[in-house]
């Protein structure tokens, strides 16, 4: 007689299917994950996206794959958006992902209560519906609220079917501070001098904490070191868009319930050439 434990069976069937579900999410966006790109999805976003979107999976994942970020643009951009992530967004706007104002009016009886207008920098409309993309490389992190309550009420609005976010994965926030210190010894910087032969031009405010770091009375730090100590904490700080960010506040459930597909750009995409010049981009003088 053959006995058939019920409860087993059932566990043993959900956990096939979970089994299942989680191969099926591996294939998805499958090269990238390979390259280290930290992926995840919310709200049943994967199955969303396979099902109604795979044209917009494939075509981000084609212009994330061959992504590289030079140092030499990280150094030179100061904390700005990277020519890297500049080209990304040009790559997207090829392919019709195009910065879009949507703009919900609610009447009562024919009379304007309220307007509200919400811009979004990459916006694709597909049959089954719309999908919308930001990229934070390194702005202050409560963009990642705003970003999230946009789509969150975009999406309660019918408006669009996915919000999908890229930024700073956790390897490039935690290595940023080695490959800037790497930068400094290819180049063999030890003095503002050498950073100014390679076209850096630091701030009063910059110079004077550099020289804190190397002229204080415990512990002075070479300059190398001060000054890529300086300069990570100061444009790549903890406060800044990362994704240890934006998984705190999707776990908090910012956003919820829009579908979200969240991207981390990995340190393998930073590249270094020490022959590379630097293009940099002015930044206002400030004082401390």
């Amino acid at each position: 007689m053959l006995a058939i434990n019920k409860e087993t069976g059932f566990n043993r069937l959900r956990s096939i299917g979970s089994d299942r579900m989680a191969r099926k999410k591996k294939l998805l966006l499958d090269r990238i994950n390979k390259r280290g790109f930290e992926i995840r999805f919310i709200s049943h976003s994967a199955a969303i996206l396979e099902k109604d979107f795979p044209e917009a999976l494939a075509e981000l994942e084609n212009c994330l794959i061959d992504l590289e970020i030079p140092i030499t643009e990280i150094i030179g951009s100061g904390g700005g958006e990277a020519k890297g992530t500049q080209r990304l967004r040009r790559s997207l706007a090829a392919l019709n992902w195009n910065k879009t104002s949507f703009e919900i009016k609610k009447t009562i009886n024919g009379v304007m209560r309220e307007s509200i207008s919400h811009e979004v920098d990459h916006v694709r409309s597909f049959p089954a519906g719309t999908v919308v993309l930001e990229i934070e490389w390194n702005n202050k992190d409560p963009f990642f609220d705003r970003d999230l309550e946009n789509f969150k009420r975009l999406h309660a609005e019918g408006a669009i079917s996915v919000g999908i976010i890229v930024t700073r994965g956790s390897s490039l926030q935690d290595e940023m501070r080695s490959m800037v210190h790497r930068f400094t010894q290819e180049r063999n910087v030890q003095s503002f001098d050498d950073l100014k032969t390679l076209g850096l031009n630091p701030t009063r405010r910059q110079i004077n904490a550099v020289n804190k770091r190397v002229n204080r009375p415990r512990n002075p730090q070479p300059f190398a070191e001060a000054w890529t100590e300086h300069f990570v904490s100061d444009k790549f700080g903890a406060a800044t868009t990362h994704w240890r960010k934006l998984m705190d506040r999707v776990d908090r459930g910012v956003g919820n319930p829009c579908p979200l597909l969240l991207i981390g750009l990995p340190a393998s995409t930073v590249t270094f050439d020490p022959h590379a010049k630097i293009e940099v981009e002015d930044e206002p003088e400030t004082e401390e």
